[in-house]
């Protein structure tokens, strides 16, 4: 399946100079989009993972759908303050901006092995924030798994010794 050909691309969203991917258009596809997952799946199944972890907010319509596939648990990293209980921080900067993620300090046990899964990887600096995140709480960051990649922007390069699995690729 051509899954490039379900995205669209809005320009200069949601500043001018950038040309957002937006993924609803896949999503509200239901073969398209369960298509992407299994294909997902079929690429980290061998990485025997305990727990996907996703990055809000797009990170969870991408990792718990995952997580079930696989027939394992999900964890929500949060943008700080909205977690319930007790949490560990760390920030990091987007591709147009700055911001905080959070985890509950109990959602990952030491040793487990996780995967990171999202919806988009630019310039790494949300998912090496979750990387972090997962290694602060003793877990073992097994992979990292995208429906979108932006190679130009070279976000791969700072996920150094993590296998990284990308669905759709922009050069």
């Amino acid at each position: 399946m051509d899954f490039k050909s379900y995205i669209r691309v809005i320009q200069d969203f949601p500043q001018p100079g950038i040309r957002f991917k937006d993924i609803t258009t896949l999503l509200k596809d239901g073969e398209a989009y369960r298509a992407a997952i299994e294909q997902m799946r079929s690429a980290v199944e061998h990485l025997q993972i305990d727990l996907i972890a996703g990055p809000e907010a797009r990170g969870f319509v991408i990792g718990a759908p995952l997580a079930m596939a696989l027939g394992v648990g999900f964890v929500p990293i949060r943008k700080s303050g909205k977690l319930p209980g007790e949490t560990i921080t760390a920030g990091y900067n987007l591709e147009y901006g700055s911001d905080q993620l959070a985890m509950h300090k109990d959602a990952i046990l030491p040793g487990q092995k996780v995967l990171i899964a999202d919806d988009l990887l630019a310039t790494g600096g949300t998912i090496a924030t979750s990387i972090n995140l997962v290694r602060q709480l003793g877990g073992e960051v097994v992979g990292a798994a995208f429906l979108i990649e932006l190679g130009y922007l070279t976000g791969r390069e700072k996920l150094d010794g993590i296998d990284v699995f990308s669905l759709i690729t922009y050069s």
